[in-house]
């Protein structure tokens, strides 16, 4: 049998005292060490609450682009907050800006081009735009012919916004749809502040908390109001041709359905029998829903002198065919009860009441009117429309108005120019501004088949003729234009209104006017207006 020895030279083995001493030991070394370490962060905290030691921030280094007030800004920023890490800011500006995900570079304000609101210019180059150094004023005067800039937060109603090289900020800004207008913003002097550090997050994102929020889609509601349509008589004539209803809206759809709300003024209503129609009973074929569908059309007015001209049973058809392709209506109804609601609209942190009203014509005897169970166009009270003003405003609503109003009836034989009709008809500036005092912030004549002119009365905005958007009225220039109101609301105000003239001819497609033809159209207008008389 083989035997193993146990024995171990001394030493070879701890004993079991020595193998519980040494951790034992280590414990104690870093328990030591633990109390010196926050014995010394406690003398270092107390040393700098009695200001006996500084601890120095990082810091922020200002290029020399950046204007005294951005600089003075970003000092009260950073004032608040140390930085952890040094940081060099300066600054461009550009005519565009594209969205990024970047932390180097951040949108710090919108400078909008502005001028008088009764200046009839719409559009100035990118060259000229680079070249406006001066802010506008505290206050621009309405006359004042001379061109600012003017942050966009900074933007007010009683001055007019323009474009540059025909891109319009606004429209551009607020469009949800970018499929329309694209990812680049375009129509300003866009201030773009670059960062350079160890870590631009943190520069990039304690700016952006702190500075003026920039109003985007998500935030300006916007909505286009057009003029008369009626699409009739000739016009039927010209669907045979074409075969497409949305032939009539090609060259202008794009440009009306970018905004959350598209308008219309629709006069006449859709007949199935509806083969053709005289110059006093007018009807539109069912097909031609699709001029209205292919300009993105949300919202139907019906104040207007023609919808029971076929009929009140095709009335009441196309109203309900309206609300079941989403479009709302107002300023008149399948009866009396619901031709005088007004539309409330609630969107984006702002409120509108859009309330219309017929003070022409139509009567409940004649029948256009809504009369108890009857349809129509809601018919003017002056006891209901006060009352209804004061309820929205009371609310807190923006509260526009669309009349119905008298023509001008102003149709030579030659074809020539209607400059009488430019101007308010008789009694129509004294009413219009009653329904101003009455506390409406925006009134627009909707009647009108020519386009007239434009006020501020008391602070607020008068609109008096928004001329034909789709008709047949080819023989006099005055009636193949229009005026589309493009209103811009942000936090619950009226930002802007743009005017954007419109022309047809003998095809029957509307478009916008040129820069130089919208230009030379409104500066007849003002004019007639009361800053011309």
């Amino acid at each position: 049998m083989v035997q193993y020895s146990t024995y171990q030279p001394r030493g070879a083995r701890p004993s079991a005292r020595s193998r519980s001493e040494g951790p034992r030991f280590k414990k104690f070394v870093i328990f030591i060490t633990f109390l010196i370490a926050a014995g010394a962060v406690i003398f270092v905290l107390l040393k700098v609450i009695r200001h006996e030691i500084v601890i120095i921030p990082s810091t922020a280094t200002y290029d020399s682009s950046l204007t005294n007030e951005e600089k003075s800004s970003l000092e009260n920023i950073f004032s608040e907050q140390k930085l952890a890490h040094d940081v060099t800011i300066s600054a461009e500006s550009d005519t565009t800006y594209t969205k990024s995900a970047s932390y180097d570079t951040l949108l710090y304000d919108i400078l909008i081009p502005v001028t008088g609101f009764y200046n009839p210019k719409q559009d100035i180059t990118a060259t000229e735009a680079k070249s406006l150094s001066l802010l506008a004023p505290e206050q621009i005067e309405p006359e004042d012919e001379k061109v600012y800039l003017l942050s966009i937060n900074k933007l007010t109603p009683d001055v007019k916004a323009l474009s540059i090289d025909g891109d319009y900020a606004l429209d551009i800004i607020s469009t949800e749809d970018k499929s329309l207008v694209g990812n680049t913003y375009k129509g300003a002097i866009f201030r773009i502040l670059h960062f350079q550090s160890n870590d631009t997050t943190e520069a990039h994102d304690l700016i952006a908390e702190k500075m003026a929020k920039l109003p985007d889609e998500t935030m300006i509601l916007s909505l286009n109001q057009t003029g008369v349509t009626a699409l009739a008589r000739a016009m039927l004539n010209k669907l045979n041709q074409v075969g497409d209803g949305a032939y009539f809206a090609e060259q202008i759809a794009d440009f009306l359905k970018r905004t959350d709300y598209t308008h219309i003024s629709n006069e006449v209503s859709f007949a199935n029998d509806c083969t053709n129609s005289s110059s006093t009973a007018l009807c539109s074929s069912p097909k031609m829903f699709e001029t209205i569908q292919a300009i993105g059309t949300d919202i139907v007015e019906l104040t207007g002198n023609h919808n029971n001209d076929w009929g009140t049973a095709d009335n009441i058809a196309s109203i309900e065919k309206y609300h079941a392709n989403d479009m709302q209506t107002f300023g008149g109804g399948i009866n009396e009860e619901e031709a005088k609601k007004p539309l409330e609209l609630s969107k984006k942190g702002t409120n509108i009441t859009l309330l219309g009203i017929n003070e022409s014509t139509s009567t409940k005897a004649n029948g256009q009117g809504a009369s108890g169970d009857h349809p129509g166009a809601n018919i003017y009270d002056e006891t209901t429309t006060r009352a209804q003003i004061k309820t929205a405003k009371d609310r807190g609503d923006i509260v526009i108005v669309d009349i119905q109003y008298f023509e001008c009836y102003c149709y030579p034989d030659d074809g020539e120019e209607m400059p009488s009709c430019d101007y308010p008809i008789n009694g129509q500036a004294e009413f219009f501004r009653s329904i101003i005092d009455m506390g409406a912030d925006i009134v627009i004549g909707t009647q009108a088949h020519q386009p007239q002119t434009y006020e501020i009365y008391n602070g607020k905005f008068i609109y008096y003729g928004t001329g034909n958007l789709f008709f047949d009225q080819v023989y006099w220039p005055g009636t193949e234009r229009s005026l589309v109101f493009s209103h811009y609301f942000y936090n619950g105000k009226l930002l802007q209104t743009r005017l954007t003239p419109t022309v047809y001819d003998r095809t029957f497609q509307t478009r916008v006017m040129t820069i130089p033809e919208a230009e030379n159209f409104l500066t007849r207008l003002v004019k007639a207006s009361s800053k011309g008389e």
